[in-house]
C-alpha cells in the first residue's frame, strides 16, 4: 500500500510574509515531494465565510501564478492552539510548518513572542522566514549550533533530513566553554553529530565561536551565518518556556527575528529520542 504523501503547512494571514513562506514551501515541496496546505485561523465564526472566500481566491491565484495546486484549512479559535494542534495531529500528516514573521521592528516585537508561543506547542518543526527564498535551486548551507545540552541530538535528525533531501552542507558551530565538564559534554554532542553525518554521507564543516556566553554566542553565530550566506539556522527551542520568556523574550526570539533575515528551523525538545533512527541510518 502506497504511503500517504506528507504536507508542508504554511501559516496564512494574507500578508506579504505569508507569500514569502509560501515560496519557501514551494521550493522545498518540489525537493521532498510534499503537498502544500495553507492554514488560516479566524478569531470569530462571523469572519469564517469572508476568510474562506478570500483564501479560496488565493488558491486560484497561486495555481495561476505558480502552477501549484495547494490545499487550505480554515479553523476558528486562538492561533496559539489551532496551528500547533493541527500540525501535531498525526492524522494530518504534516511534515513541517513554514511561518512568516515580520521581525522585531517597533510594535512588531510582540509578534516575535507570538511566533515562539505557536512553535513551542508543536511536535513538528517550524521554519520561520522573513524574506523570499534565494533564486538558487537548493538550500546549500545550514548552520547547526552545538552546545553542551542533550537536546542537540534531537535536532540532528533534521540536519540529516536537510542534508540528504536538500543536499545541504551542515556547518557545525561550537559553543566555547572554559568549564571542562561542559566542554566535555559539548564534545560528546559534536562527535555524535559528526558520526551520523558521516554515516549518511552528508558534507559538513566544523567552526567555533571565540567567546563563551549565550548572548555573545548568538551574535557570533549570526555573524558567521551572514559571512557564509547561510540558507538556514537549525535550533532547538527552550525546553520549558515560561510566561516570562514570552514577555521579555526567550533566547530564540533573537534568532527567529534576526536582522539578517536568515530562515530559522525550530525543533522542540521531546521527552524521548526514539524516532531519530529513521533519519540516521541508510
Amino acid at each position: 500500500m502506497e504511503q500517504e504523501k506528507k504536507s508542508i503547512m504554511v501559516t496564512w494571514d494574507f500578508s506579504a510574509v505569508s507569500y514569502s513562506a509560501l515560496k519557501h514551501a514551494i521550493k522545498m515541496a518540489h525537493i521532498v515531494k510534499n503537498n502544500i496546505i495553507l492554514f488560516h485561523v479566524v478569531n470569530d465564526p462571523s469572519e469564517e465565510e469572508t476568510a474562506r472566500k478570500k483564501i479560496g481566491k488565493n488558491v486560484e491565484e497561486i495555481q495561476k501564478d505558480f502552477g501549484e495546486d495547494v490545499g487550505y484549512v480554515l479553523r476558528q479559535g486562538k492561533i496559539f492552539n489551532e496551528i500547533s494542534d493541527f500540525a501535531s495531529d498525526e492524522a494530518n500528516n504534516i511534515n513541517l510548518v513554514i511561518m512568516g514573521t515580520h521581525g522585531m521592528k517597533g510594535g512588531q516585537k510582540l509578534f516575535g513572542s507570538w511566533a515562539l508561543r505557536v512553535i513551542a506547542g508543536s511536535s513538528v518543526p517550524f521554519i520561520v522566514v522573513q524574506n523570499e527564498p534565494p533564486a538558487k535551486e537548493r538550500y546549500t548551507d545550514i548552520v547547526f549550533p552545538i552546545d553542551f545540552k542533550s537536546e542537540n541530538k534531537e535536532k540532528l535528525q533534521w540536519a540529516i533530513f536537510l542534508g540528504k533531501y536538500l543536499n545541504s552542507k551542515i556547518h557545525l558551530y561550537k559553543y566555547p566553554s572554559a568549564d571542562k565538564a561542559l566542554q566535555k559534554k559539548m564534545n560528546v554532542n559534536l562527535n555524535f553529530a559528526i558520526r551520523f553525518l558521516i554515516q549518511n554521507n552528508i558534507e559538513y564543516e566544523i567552526h567555533s565561536a571565540s567567546k563563551p556566553g549565550a548572548a555573545i554566542f548568538q551574535k557570533e553565530l549570526l555573524a558567521f551565518s551572514r559571512k557564509i550566506k547561510a540558507d538556514m539556522i537549525l535550533i532547538t527551542t527552550t525546553k520549558h518556556i515560561t510566561k516570562v520568556d514570552y514577555i521579555f523574550g526567550a533566547k530564540e526570539q533573537y534568532l527567529l527575528s534576526n536582522s539578517e533575515k536568515i530562515p530559522v528551523m525550530c525543533v522542540n525538545p521531546k521527552s524521548n529520542f526514539a524516532k531519530v533512527g529513521q533519519f540516521m541510518y541508510g
